[in-house]
């Protein structure tokens, strides 16, 4: 059920109720200590949801059409979107409502529409004028099929093909059909016995607009002359026909079969084809015929002045050809080229330079949509090479598992990932300008920097520059570099916890300031990043191994001041040789046989070559433990100003010192609790388990993981893991309960006890069960000491609850002001240390001040929790909850982040009804609440995120991502920042005839159309043969094509304000040249009159 939004009543309730009883429950609360007030900024009207861009490759697509003039380029998909690419940054995304497959486009060309025809027989024509393309008009038939659209250049009627073999034509100014039909039966008269099949071809012949080719599936072709209503030639063939193309001079054409043959047929000898050719066939010796092939898919035949034809054509290879990848063939003279392509081919185009087709082709690229890529081959170089692509398509390269969004970066981070990415980039591309360079770019209103991070499944993560609402890959980095990489099946170790992707990113933790990145992968794997601009050999790759058990008496200590005897610290800061532990054989096993203390991943022993970029400095791996293989990492956090990474799972709690190489902590989530756990949990016994595929971390089995427990309780299996993997399901309801996994991990510098007068560093840790733990941390003085005296941790004892899972923590300054996490500034790492020593001592910020503001000791802060079911804010170091907001009773949170906005803070929240919230901070108030988009599968939860500035981003289909905004002022922007698809241009001259061509006949013929379509003559077509539905175009779309797309005036009124100067000159030379006919014509009068009764012999 929709939920209709009444924010701004909202906004004046629970400001007059709420605030005031929660002002009245922390006035009891403290009684002599009011907190201060702080002025919020943010109200309603500041938020509005819309969807802003989508980006990546078309998903499932269906159908192609190439606009020559504008240089634009469309791509249809099977669930109805349309995608529009113009110059590198100019994208449009549209949608049909049916959400039908698109079967075919039609541009008209240079007029600013397009008509797409879908699976569900219905026609449409958008309006490209306007920045969002909308339907001017639509045509539904009813009683038959279409199959297959021709829409002539520079023509208004469009001619429509259809299973019954019968051609209709639609005005496609009027949207209606005329009464002018071709049936299938009075096309092919008496010379076939049976029905020919569907129309699979139409075209005119580019000499003559007056003679139409029909191909239908059977085999047969017919020449119809629209004058005489009947057909000059009929052609037959006894294999089915794909597709058939002209020659440019209309003397012939050629046509592709099922049985992987070309024919080519001279239009005046229909008895026989004049070549028959198989391109992939083996050439048999006795003169038989070669042996079938697989159905040519599609020919173009393209001429060029200067030397042989073009044929181009898609699928025909010979059926021995198992396993060979799908190729398009270019056959040029004697030469054959046959280009293998990565997914199989769904349609492709040759790029001409002129739009007439009755002039050389000059064709100079095939545009190739594949299955899963778009690819363009430059024909006038040799070897054909292909264009490198601007276009973002490359997201889906191996599934998308996680994502990241930074909106508001620091400004030298783009540049410094463009610079090491750019290395990354393959050679051997076409030296040319990418081709489609149709439309114009809009006017950025946003400068600041944005990036958004994808995780993959092949372990891969990418940088993308994502600014103003444009994308562009910067930086690929392969994480699986540091592993051996098993050869076969049987080399494989039996370590594995998951069969497909070991390698696949579920959480990735980026700290932009210091460029500093870490990630989670699958198989319980933490990797540290540093990043450098210089190239480096690392002889041993750093390395840790970590038990994490969930068991009570495993850990003695519950301060946990030294590492656990359990962990084994095994990589050490100096490069001296490591003890073969560190790289552990698969076989190691306890006393009764079970696995025991090996990690599932082997670390490589060779030298690793670390290209500049992102540098492996520290690898963390969890280890079996008595048979149980580690449980997958559900938290993951790192601070680049204490040198800290932290990790949880469903077992519990591990901290490193990544600058140390040291595990500092290492807790079952129990322990956390002390003596106060409510649950009185008991240990379990360690069980056997193997955890399902890795597979449902990618879109493979996306509708297989939602089991009823987890739609009770969604995160009792923890965040990215819940939407990923269940674990095994011999684990009862019970155990799955008692395992409270961590969800929640933030660094902050703040007060962890109630009596503490000022902030120091500390941890602040918050499980699936809704409880939240601080651990301090006790950082050496200085950044000597640092690398010489351990870090000291320990647990608070404070411990804070609220309903659902822990999803969020940030924390908000005395005045309301975000403070975000201490961080390093960036240096580089790999420069030699004697001329850096003096620059980092300078340099380096001490790690007990925190960067927003340097606190007063007495000053408050506040502690912003967000679970999957409500908000509190705390006010430290009171402890006390100031404010508290039910964000959802029957539904749960699936994302809520703390995100800065027009010089405010607010919260945002993503529920699993569908729902986008945000609320103020601190006192919570309810300000948006739009019914966006109900959680349809684990895909969206997983890669949704909000990020500043009003940003938010998911991965709507497995290769496409789409951008919103819930920012009122981007919202109005929007428009202004869109590209212009459609651009003024000069149709091309069309081609001289030349004198003897004119003179004898011999140029192209051209027909009205309108007298022999119009209703005048050919009288209206059936009103149940279609129905038309006026399109929700919009006042712009109306104005730009008011009186009629193709109409002459709606092109002069264009290009009057376009070129008003050009035109002005032009009217008063029309002008001039009218008063001077017309003076003429006077004197013409005059002079007859004059010698009008004169006898010749008089002049």
């Amino acid at each position: 059920m929709r939920k209709f939004n009444i924010r701004k009543v909202l906004d004046g309730l629970t400001a007059g109720s709420s605030s005031a009883s929660q002002q009245q429950q922390q006035q009891q609360h403290q009684p002599g200590n009011r907190e201060p007030e702080i002025q919020e900024t943010l109200q309603s009207e500041h938020f509005q949801l819309c969807k802003t861009v989508r980006h990546g490759f078309p998903y499932q697509p269906s159908a192609l059409a190439f606009d020559p003039v504008q240089k634009i380029l469309a791509v249809g998909t099977q669930t109805g979107a349309l995608r529009l690419f113009g110059r590198p940054g100019v994208e449009c995304y549209c949608q049909h409502d049916s959400g039908a497959a698109v079967i075919q486009l039609q541009f008209l060309i240079n007029e600013g529409a397009l008509v797409s025809a879908l699976a569900d027989d219905t026609l449409h024509l958008w309006n490209l004028r306007q920045k969002r393309p909308a339907i001017l008009h639509s045509l539904k038939f009813c009683r038959e099929r279409v199959t297959f659209c021709h829409l002539p250049f520079q023509s208004k009627w469009l001619y429509v093909g259809t299973e019954r073999g019968n051609i209709h034509i639609v005005n496609v100014e009027s949207f209606t059909l005329s009464g002018y039909v071709i049936m299938w039966n009075k096309a092919i008269e008496l010379s076939s016995k049976s029905h020919p099949g569907p129309v699979v071809h139409i075209s005119d012949n580019p000499m003559d607009e007056g003679k139409l080719l029909i191909g239908f599936e059977s085999g047969t072709v017919v020449l119809w002359d629209l004058k005489s209503k009947k057909a000059d030639y009929r052609y037959t063939y006894d294999e089915a026909i794909h597709s058939v193309a002209w020659h440019h001079e209309g003397k012939q054409f050629i046509c592709s079969h099922s049985d992987g043959t070309l024919t080519i047929w001279n239009v005046r000898s229909p008895a026989k084809p004049v070549q028959t050719i198989t391109p992939h066939g083996k050439q048999l010796k006795d003169g038989k015929k070669p042996e079938p092939c697989k159905p040519i898919l599609k020919v173009e035949f393209k001429t060029t002045r200067s030397g042989e034809p073009f044929i181009i054509l898609s699928g025909g290879l010979s059926y021995d050809t198992v396993g060979r990848r799908p190729c398009l063939t270019v056959m040029h003279g004697k030469s054959t080229a046959v280009l293998e392509m990565d997914y199989s081919i769904v349609d492709f185009l040759t790029l001409c330079e002129t739009p007439y087709p009755n002039d050389f082709q000059e064709p100079y690229a095939v545009v190739v949509l594949l299955e899963k890529d778009l690819v363009l081959i430059d024909l006038a170089q040799n070897g054909y090479p292909i264009f490198e692509n601007p276009y973002p398509l490359s997201i889906h390269e191996s599934p998308v598992t996680c994502c990241e969004y930074f909106a508001d970066c620091p400004v030298d981070l783009i540049p410094a990932l463009y610079s090491v990415g750019v290395r990354q980039k393959r050679q051997g591309y076409s030296k040319k300008e990418w081709p489609i360079n149709g439309g114009n770019w809009g006017l950025g209103a946003q400068s600041y920097p944005e990036i958004i991070i994808t995780g993959h499944a092949d372990g891969s993560v990418k940088f993308w520059d994502a600014s103003a609402i444009t994308l562009q890959v910067l930086y690929k980095l392969k994480t699986s570099k540091v592993f051996e990489k098993s050869r076969n099946k049987d080399d494989r170790p039996n370590t594995d916890i998951v069969d497909e992707d070991p390698y696949a990113i579920q959480i990735i933790s980026w700290c932009p300031e210091s460029r500093m990145l870490c990630i989670a992968g699958v198989s319980a794997h933490v990797i540290i990043y540093r990043f450098s601009k210089q190239e480096v050999v690392t002889e041993v790759i750093p390395m840790l191994e970590v038990r994490l058990l969930y068991e009570i008496n495993d850990v003695e200590t519950p301060e946990g001041e030294q590492p656990p005897p359990l962990s084994t610290p095994v990589g050490s800061s100096n490069p001296q040789p490591i003890p073969p532990q560190s790289h552990p054989s698969t076989s190691s096993s306890s006393s009764d046989g079970l696995r025991d203390n090996v990690p599932c991943l082997k670390v490589k022993s060779s030298p690793l070559k670390q290209s500049p970029g992102y540098q492996t400095e520290l690898v963390i791996q969890l280890v079996w433990v008595g048979g149980e293989p580690p449980q997958q990492i559900t938290s993951l956090a790192l601070n680049s100003s204490y040198g800290l990474v932290v990790f949880g799972n469903c077992n519990g709690i591990a901290m490193v010192d990544y600058l140390q190489k040291a595990v500092l902590l290492n807790l079952g989530t129990i322990e956390l609790y002390g003596s106060n756990d409510p649950y009185r949990r008991e240990p379990r016994s360690p069980r056997k388990s193997r955890q399902p595929s890795g597979a449902g971390l990618c879109d493979i089995t996306e509708g297989t993981v939602v089991t009823e427990d987890r739609c009770k309780s969604p995160t009792s299996d923890v965040k990215d893991n819940s939407f990923s993997r269940s674990r095994s399901s011999s684990v009862t309801s019970i155990d799955k309960e008692s395992r409270e996994a961590i969800s929640a991990l933030h660094f902050c510098e703040t007060f962890t006890r109630k009596a503490d007068s000022s902030p120091s560093p500390c941890l602040w840790v918050g499980t699936t069960l809704g409880t939240v733990f601080i651990i301090t941390l006790s950082l050496p003085p200085g950044p000597e000491q640092r690398l010489l005296q351990p870090v000291i941790v320990s647990p608070s004892g404070t411990i804070l609850r609220l309903k659902g899972a822990i999803l969020r923590m940030a924390f908000l300054d005395a005045v309301g002001c975000l403070m975000p996490p201490a961080s390093e500034p960036w240096k580089e790492h790999n420069v030699p240390e004697e001329k850096d020593e003096k620059e980092k001592l300078k340099k380096r910020r001490p790690v007990s001040v925190s960067p927003s503001s340097s606190q007063e000791i007495s000053e408050t802060q506040y502690a912003v929790i967000c679970s999957e079911k409500q908000a509190k804010v705390i006010s430290l170091p009171t402890q006390n909850c100031v404010y508290k907001q039910n964000i959802t009773e029957t539904s749960f949170v699936l994302r809520g982040d703390i995100v800065a906005l027009s010089n405010s803070v607010c919260l945002a929240c993503f529920c699993a009804n569908g729902h986008i919230m945000t609320f103020s901070l601190p006192s919570l108030r309810p300000l948006l609440d739009v019914y966006y988009l109900p959680l349809t599968n684990m895909r969206i939860a997983r890669t949704f995120c909000f990020t500043n500035n009003g940003q938010a981003l998911y991965l709507v289909l497995p290769t496409e991502i789409q951008r919103l905004t819930y920012s009122q002022e981007t919202c109005e922007n929007l428009q202004e920042m869109l590209g212009e698809l459609f651009t003024p241009v000069e149709t091309p001259e069309a081609p001289n005839r030349g004198f003897f061509k004119g003179l004898f006949g011999g140029g192209a013929q051209s027909l009205d159309r309108e007298e022999l379509f119009g209703e005048s003559s050919s009288g209206r077509a059936s009103r149940s043969l279609a129905q038309h539905i006026p399109g929700p175009g919009g006042i712009e779309g109306v104005k730009g094509a008011a009186s009629g797309v193709v109409g002459e005036l709606a092109r002069a009124r264009l290009a009057l304000d376009e070129r008003g100067q050009k035109l002005g000159d032009l009217e008063e030379r029309t002008a001039a040249m009218l008063s001077s006919a017309d003076s003429f014509s006077k004197h013409a009068h005059e002079m007859m009159l004059k010698y009008k009764d004169k006898k010749w012999y008089q002049f």
